[in-house]
């Protein structure tokens, strides 16, 4: 009962100190490796686990207080876990995510991945050929050992790893598995998101923001609606009205004018910029060369 109390009051003390809670999910997750997460969170973030019962009789009794928090209740399901925090939740994501070790495919566990086995000479005596070829795997006998001709698709992810398999596996040194906390759910400020929030960067939120701005000055102008989004085309599209009044009448200004001389006569508008386009074009030399130095622009002594 002490325990359950202690359970209870940190638990308490936790939703109250921190706005923010990550659900994780601890399948294949030792308490080493738990351990590990912990340290490397120290000061940015605390990670408490405990019966899914308590958590929610626990979040029940702090229904008055804070009703928003019961907003967790659905997703408290399987071994979970939570990481409280008032930092940056990409960072903890990153931290948690580092923290990962890789494992064997032991028998009955279900692959996060798929399992490739590459080709390659193994170190595989010849008795174990038939081996292989229970498992459809073509290989051959070179220098004493068993070569593996091509890749092999061993194990789907979704599948249950089998005995022949996770034999295999063993057998040539293989660990294909990488297990760390999965990140399941995200609480902030009462709100609950999916995981995958967590994955979006500052670029992928600019382009988001880009893609909307240009929707609204589209719909805007198709609309004839004025947004704030759609202001500077309006003032781009009227000042190729008054352009082009400008340019068909007497009335003129300096943009005009300019536009109206070109209208008259594009050929000074290419003299003047064909010395302008030589003189970037040119190379710089320290020293300019002599006519003896060169024939027709070619250098007699390159």
């Amino acid at each position: 009962m002490d325990k359950k109390r202690e359970y209870f009051g940190r638990l308490t003390d936790l939703i109250r100190t921190y706005r923010k809670i990550i659900v994780v999910e601890a399948d294949n997750v030792g308490s080493s490796q738990l351990h590990a997460v912990r340290q490397a969170l120290r000061g940015k973030a605390e990670v408490l686990f405990g019966k899914n019962t308590r958590i929610m009789k626990c979040i029940s009794m702090m229904a008055n207080e804070n009703e928003e928090i019961q907003n967790l209740v659905p997703h408290i399901k399987g071994n979970i876990g939570f990481v409280f925090t008032n930092g940056d939740l990409k960072e903890i994501k990153d931290i948690i995510e580092a923290n990962r070790r890789e494992a064997p495919a032991r028998v009955g566990a279900i692959a996060p991945v798929d399992v490739i086995v590459p080709a390659q000479n193994t170190s595989l005596e010849p008795t174990q050929t038939s081996f292989l070829q229970a498992l459809n795997i073509a290989s051959k006998i070179t220098r004493g050992t068993i070569e593996i001709l091509n890749d092999v698709h061993l194990i789907k992810a979704g599948d249950k790893v089998g005995a022949s398999e996770a034999a295999l596996l063993q057998k040539l040194d293989m660990r294909p598995f990488y297990y760390s906390l999965s990140i399941k759910t995200v609480y902030d400020n009462g709100q609950i998101f999916d995981a995958a929030i967590l994955n979006i960067t500052d670029e992928t939120f600019e382009g988001f923001m880009a893609t909307g701005i240009k929707n609204i000055a589209s719909i805007s102008l198709a609309a004839n609606i004025p947004t704030i989004a759609a202001v500077p085309h309006l003032f781009i599209n009227g000042y190729k009205k008054v352009l082009s009044v400008a340019v068909a009448t007497e009335v003129t200004f300096p943009l005009a004018q300019a536009a109206k001389d070109f209208i008259a006569d594009p050929s000074k508008f290419a003299v003047a910029a064909a010395p302008a386009a030589a003189a970037e074009s040119a190379p710089v030399q320290d020293e300019p060369e002599s006519e003896s130095d060169s024939d027709m622009g070619f250098d007699l002594f390159g």
